[in-house]
């Protein structure tokens, strides 16, 4: 008999801190104390706290173990599975409260969150249908099949004021009702699991930790819109994500929930999956499309919008899987139980992964209108290393950056585009004192770059236009008549490209130009970068006073650009400085700055 559940991270990010190990020689531990019959270990999904992994939960009792080594294990079963004692030393201290935290609810992460897209994720076994089930899966789609109209679960989506969770937040059940409107003997439902922003990772989390809550939405959109045939456009940089959604559409098929009769109903609809070759452009729903029918990703003019000649110039809808996951919960639930969350234009909840500087790294799910500030300091733990929060990037490239003084605006549509940024896939980049937000603008244009698939000119040549003007600025050599020139080029870029990525490749520009300006004009005026970040602006200078001459950074300086005696205070040649940072790295004495 089963007496005790451990359930171990089986996502990416534990597995990369090699949860994978702490199962086997958990497995192992078990046998040698013949607990093997009264102890299950469960792989689950994501749990949220990445930067605590690999992350464990024993039940009944809850308790939350956090950085499981291997070595830790044999203790474990020992104290904990045999003797019922909690292991003290491997409990969490919450960086809030700086108290410790047995139980992984009462950690300062989880107090204002509410898990609707991820609420099986840590919970279930994500390779088991069984626990699925058991946790109200696939009643949604039974009770679409048995007891809606189409018409019904359109109506209840566009109550619920559910809006697409992948970046522009259409409304998802106006989308559906566009697809339904048209009629063809052949209809598409398509999911974007291709999540290409740099710092992205909900989708993924969610593929891995609830596969078939995707599964049955995919269903459902089916259904309402007349489709028989789903896609899923999932990256092949995520193998574990493949390998569950692989795992879950044959136990779907096997239960009678995927087929041409779905649930005996005399409903057909299959899923297949389609793995991307990591094109950021391919999160644009045209290039997506084309790219599943076999094609370069690249963007088609709309209109036609996909609606009307999507995928195979067939009427088609896409959603992405965070959108999807919320579905089977407004049908089991009902609109009013998720409209009640949110703000009057933006309901529901949100995911965001949280990286950048900040505490707690990871995933999070948070009402729509919460503010930044409840975001990074209540659940993000604040900034470490008592720096100051600079700026938060909310819809990675196509985002902008949110300065202090809007650091209590509502995080929802509305206002973050205000703001000049978007909500966007959900990544949130928390930036502090130490960032160049001149540097930060050019980080993401590089990116851009790099990710144009080069169909139309404003896009393809505008955004490295903007380029070079942007490594000249950080280069020392900017004037003031290329910041009029950089702004006049972002707008033109804004305005005429053909797709989204172009359309909004300019917003870390703009943004930063809006609220860091004084940044670029010290950039380019006084040749110097405040953050101290743009290498050709930098001087390293060593302090007389403090310096004690003990030649540990002359003999650190990999170009021989320091020069003193012992006991005697030395000096940087700056001709000869290639500002790697070795010296100031070195110093014990604080003796050397950067200017």
């Amino acid at each position: 008999m089963i007496r005790s559940h451990v359930m171990i991270c089986a996502g990416t990010g534990c597995t990369a801190s090699g949860s994978a190990t702490l199962q086997a020689s958990l497995q192992k531990e078990l046998e040698a104390k013949g607990l093997q019959e009264e102890v299950r270990i469960v792989p689950t999904g994501c749990f949220g706290l990445c930067a605590l992994g690999p992350i464990m939960i024993i039940y009944p009792e809850g308790v939350f173990y956090a950085n499981v080594k291997e070595s830790d294990v044999p203790e474990i079963v020992e104290e904990h599975l045999l003797k019922g004692r909690v292991v003290q030393r491997l409990i969490h201290t919450d960086e809030t409260t700086k108290e410790l935290v047995t139980n992984l609810a009462d950690t300062s992460f989880y107090k204002i969150q509410q898990r609707v897209a991820l609420r099986n994720c840590g919970e279930i076994d994500p390779e088991n249908i069984d626990e699925y089930i058991a946790r109200d899966g696939y009643a949604a789609l039974a009770k679409v099949l048995t007891q809606m109209t189409p018409d019904d679960v359109i109506q209840t989506l566009l109550d619920s004021g559910l809006r697409g969770r992948g970046g522009a937040g259409f409304p998802t059940g106006l989308k559906w009702k566009f697809a339904k409107g048209y009629e063809n003997e052949q209809k598409y439902v398509c999911c974007n699991a291709d999540e290409g922003d740099p710092g992205a990772f909900m989708d993924r989390s969610i593929l891995e930790g609830d596969p078939h809550a995707l599964l049955e939405a995919m269903t459902i959109a089916g259904y309402t819109i007349g489709a028989n045939q789903g896609y899923i456009y999932v990256r092949a940089e995520y193998p574990i994500a493949v390998q569950r959604l692989d795992i879950a559409i044959k136990q779907s098929r096997e239960y009678g929930l995927l087929g041409d009769n779905v649930l005996g109903t005399g409903f057909k609809f299959n899923i297949d999956l389609r793995l991307g070759a990591g094109a950021f452009v391919c999160g644009e729903e045209t290039a997506l499309m084309t790219s599943i029918e076999g094609n370069r990703g690249e963007p088609r003019p709309r209109p036609p919008f996909p609606a009307e000649k999507g995928l195979y110039n067939k009427p088609s809808i896409l959603n992405n899987v965070e959108t999807y996951a919320n579905i089977p919960q407004i049908i089991l639930k009902g609109a009013d139980w998720f409209a009640s969350m949110g703000t009057e234009k933006s309901k529901g909840t949100k995911v965001f992964a949280l990286g950048g500087k900040i505490e707690h790294t990871g995933l999070v799910e948070v009402p729509m209108g919460t503010t930044l500030r409840q975001i990074v300091e209540e659940v993000g733990g604040g900034i470490p290393n008592g720096k100051k929060f600079k700026a938060a990037q909310t819809g990675g490239p196509s985002g902008g950056c949110i300065p202090i003084e809007h650091f209590d605006v509502p995080v929802d549509y509305e206002h973050l585009a205000e703001l000049g940024s978007i909500v966007g896939s959900g990544g949130l980049i928390v930036m502090d004192e130490d960032n160049c937000m001149v540097d930060i603008a050019k980080f993401f244009l590089e990116f851009t770059v790099d990710e144009s698939c080069g169909k139309c000119t404003p896009c393809r040549i505008g955004t490295r236009r903007m380029l070079e003007l942007l490594n000249k600025i950080t280069d020392g050599n900017g004037t003031m008549e290329d910041l009029e020139k950089l702004e006049e080029l972002c707008n033109y870029v804004k305005e005429n490209s053909l797709c989204g990525l172009g359309q909004t490749a300019p917003n870390p520009v703009l943004s930063t130009l809006r609220f860091f300006r004084d940044e670029y004009i010290a950039h380019i005026v006084d040749k110097r970068c405040p953050a101290g970040v743009c290498k050709n602006l930098l001087q390293y200078v060593i302090d007389p006073e403090k310096c004690k001459g003990c030649t540990l950074c002359a003999r650190k300086c990999p170009v021989g650009a320091i020069s003193g005696s012992v006991k005697n205070p030395h000096v940087i040649d700056p001709v000869k400085c290639i500002k790697c940072g070795a010296c100031m790295d070195s110093c014990k004495f604080g003796a050397i700055s950067k200017k």
